[in-house]
C-alpha cells in the first residue's frame, strides 16, 4: 500500500507541474475530416478483434488481465515522453512506443487495444495527440507498431537468435514502423484530388519519405535503438526470474 501511495503521489505531482505541452504523434487539427474518418474506419476491425481476443485470453490464461494492466501502464509511460521534432513545425513529436513489447507478451491484436486506450487517455487529459487524429495514431503505434514488432520477434526466433536479440529486433522494427505510419498519415495530406492519381501518389510518397527522414535524423534513430535494448533486457530479465510467464503466454516454448 505504501508503494502504491508513493506512485500515485508521483504521478499527481508530475501532472501538476507546469510544462509545455507538445502534441504526441499527429496533433489535433492536422487532419481534414475525410482523412480523420478514413483512419478511424481502417482501425475499427483491429480494435474489435483485439477486444474479442482479450476477452478470450482472459478466460483461458490465468493472470492475463492483471498482466494486460501492467503492460498497458508500461506502454502509457513509454509513450508519455514526447520529444519535439523541429523539422515538422509542431505537427508531431517522437517518443518510444512500447507496442513491440506488448505485442510479444499479449499478442498484436490485444496490443492494438492497449495502444488505443493509452492514446485516448493522452489525447483527452494530457493534450498529446488528439481525438480527431486518434485513428491515424492508433494505426501507427497500435497496428503497425504491434504487428511489425510481433513478426520481427517471431522471425528472429526462427533464425535462432538469442532472446535478447529477438526482443531487440522487435523493439527496433516496431519503433521504425510506428514512425513510418506517422509519416504515411502526414504524407497523404499532400494528396490532391485534382491531380492524376499517379502524380498525387508520387507527391505523397515524396512527402512521406522526407518526413520519415526528419524523424530518423532528429530523434527516432537513437530512440529505436534504445527501445530495442529495453525490450531485449526486459524479456531476458523476465525469462531469468519468471520463465513460466513467457511459457504460459507462449512467447517461448518449454525446453
Amino acid at each position: 500500500m505504501k508503494k502504491i501511495l508513493i506512485g500515485v503521489s508521483v504521478v499527481i505531482a508530475l501532472l501538476l507541474l507546469p510544462h509545455v505541452a507538445y502534441a504526441m504523434h499527429i496533433t489535433e487539427g492536422i487532419l481534414p475530416p475525410k482523412w480523420a474518418i478514413f483512419w478511424v474506419v481502417l482501425i475499427i476491425p483491429f480494435v474489435v478483434i483485439g477486444t474479442l481476443t482479450l476477452k478470450k485470453k482472459k478466460r483461458e490464461v490465468p493472470g492475463f488481465l492483471p498482466l494486460v494492466g501492467l503492460v498497458g501502464a508500461a506502454v502509457f509511460v513509454f509513450s508519455c515522453f514526447p520529444i519535439p521534432v523541429v523539422g515538422l513545425n509542431g505537427m508531431a513529436t517522437a517518443h518510444p512506443a512500447g507496442t513491440g513489447m506488448s505485442a510479444i507478451l499479449l499478442g498484436p491484436f490485444v496490443s492494438v487495444v492497449i495502444a488505443g486506450i493509452a492514446l485516448f487517455i493522452q489525447a483527452l487529459f494530457l493534450a498529446h495527440g488528439g481525438l480527431t487524429t486518434l485513428g491515424v495514431n492508433i494505426f501507427s503505434m497500435g497496428v503497425l507498431g504491434s504487428f511489425s514488432g510481433y513478426f520481427a520477434f517471431r522471425l528472429a526466433q526462427k533464425m535462432g537468435l538469442k532472446l535478447f536479440w529477438c526482443g531487440f529486433l522487435a523493439g527496433v522494427v516496431s519503433d521504425l514502423c510506428t514512425y513510418m505510419g506517422t509519416s504515411i498519415g502526414l504524407g497523404l495530406l499532400v494528396f490532391e484530388g485534382d491531380e492524376s492519381f499517379s502524380v498525387a501518389m508520387m507527391h505523397s510518397a515524396k512527402a512521406m519519405l522526407e518526413i520519415f527522414v526528419v524523424f530518423m535524423a532528429t530523434s527516432q534513430g537513437p530512440l529505436c535503438i534504445a527501445e530495442g535494448i529495453v525490450v531485449g533486457f526486459a524479456l531476458s530479465y523476465v525469462y531469468k526470474v519468471r520463465p513460466n510467464i513467457l511459457y504460459n503466454l507462449r512467447v517461448i516454448k518449454e525446453q
